[in-house]
């Protein structure tokens, strides 16, 4: 009877183990999938369909309209139900099925809707992601978990790029360019979904939760931290435009098309190569220390696409852009693991999603709207100005919420 106990650990902590590596690789084949077509999706609305900055700053964000709004739907269905595996397979089912169609459908309703679902699936996937994430690692380890999928993501968003690399130049002079291009990305998330059904394990149903969050009124709830970061989450979000800006100021300086792709795929590579170390960073030094040293790096990158002038600059300000994205995405997550009961997480990263996605919603609005009206470098003034004042609020958040009693406030 008493090695019961440590057999009956054994079979739970090896997939422990192995469940952020085949997370990462979901991540890995879905980062392929979005990055052949992310570098080419705004010069194909407004050089190949003929519509303007405006509607690339709302069909994008409609991307974070879907995904704001069904990840809330799939934080609450992945805490009600322990099950996490179904929720992500639609998700992952739901972007096969709406970038091949954008090859097809050219009107400006049927691109909203397609890129609204692609957004939904993001949404629908996301928070049950992040919950077998944070439920296969312990606190001490988290951060360095979530750099680890962050990693093997963005290695599939530097093969994307490359891969879109090779396509352009085969299929260069090609009239269906594009309509072959958006067909391909099916490929890699059939091989995300196997990998899903057969490697990716379900877990932390069974796990003891950390110590509860409750009220007055003796029920659990979501912390007053949590809140209150996810206010200073809009304030830095509002100036955080979707990167097909990024893509359209690289054109607008002189990079080429088929540049492009290797663009990206620096950034990617970079992002990849930080990744884990700045997860394992934000273990040591806090997860609030090291999401300010993101964002300040944000507000450099974004002032100097407004600043830029000549096309070598987009390549070292992407090369930088690379670290912000490397710091602010796992850390931030493995911050809200931190503070939010196990029960809740599902819930808390659905609020995230739902959170980023409004306010980057409203930000790609206004970010279409200043650069047909005012000029190219003005929605990049309007994201570094949100991204030091974000900085500046979260030193004074955390003044208040240290690290050390985020969870236990």
């Amino acid at each position: 009877m008493e090695n019961q106990p440590a057999a009956q650990a054994n079979p739970s902590s090896k997939p422990k183990n192995k469940n952020p590596f085949f997370i990462g690789l979901l991540s890995l084949f879905g980062g392929i999938s979005q990055d052949i077509f992310t570098p080419i999706i705004p010069i194909y609305y407004t050089t190949v369909l003929g519509f303007d900055k405006t509607f690339v700053g709302i069909a994008e964000g409609l991307v974070d309209a879907g995904s704001y709004i069904f990840s809330v739907i799939s934080g609450l269905l992945s805490d009600k139900f322990k099950r996490r595996k179904p929720i992500i397979f639609i998700g992952y089912l739901f972007s096969m099925v709406s970038r091949p169609l954008l090859a097809f459908f050219t009107s400006s309703a049927s691109i909203f809707g397609l890129r609204f679902l692609d957004g939904a699936g993001k949404g629908i996937k996301d928070p049950p992601k992040d919950v077998l994430i944070a439920g296969s690692s312990e606190k001490e380890t988290r951060g360095k978990s979530f750099g680890i999928v962050r990693m093997l993501d963005t290695f599939g968003s530097v093969a994307g790029p490359l891969i879109l690399f090779g396509l352009l130049y085969l299929l260069s002079g090609s009239a269906q360019l594009y309509r072959y291009i958006l067909i391909f990305t099916a490929v890699p998330l059939f091989f995300t979904l196997l990998i899903l059904v057969t490697k990716v394990r379900e877990i932390g149903h069974n796990q003891p939760a950390p110590q509860r969050i409750v009220t007055a009124k003796g029920r659990s709830a979501l912390p007053q931290s949590f809140y209150l970061f996810m206010a200073i989450v809009i304030i830095f979000t509002l100036g955080s435009s979707s990167d097909a800006f990024l893509i359209l100021r690289a054109r607008n300086l002189g990079i080429t098309l088929l540049a492009i792709p290797l663009v990206i795929a620096l950034f990617n590579f970079i992002y990849a190569l930080f990744a884990v170390p700045v997860g394992s960073l934000s273990d040591k030094i806090g997860r609030i220390p090291t999401i300010i040293i993101g964002w300040v790096v944000y507000g450099l990158v974004y002032l100097g696409f407004a600043l830029a002038s000549q096309a070598y600059m987009i390549w070292l300000l992407y090369g930088l852009y690379g670290i912000y994205y490397a710091i602010d995405v796992g850390v931030a997550k493995a911050l809200l693991a931190d503070m939010v009961s196990a029960d809740y997480r599902g819930r808390a990263f659905g609020i995230y999603g739902m959170t980023s996605g409004v306010a980057a919603l409203v930000a790609s609005f206004l970010a279409g709207l200043l650069w047909d009206r005012v000029g190219p470098s003005a929605p990049f003034y309007l994201g570094a100005a949100a991204a030091f004042v974000a900085v500046v609020v979260l030193m004074v958040f955390e003044k208040k919420f240290s690290s050390n009693n985020l969870q236990t406030e």
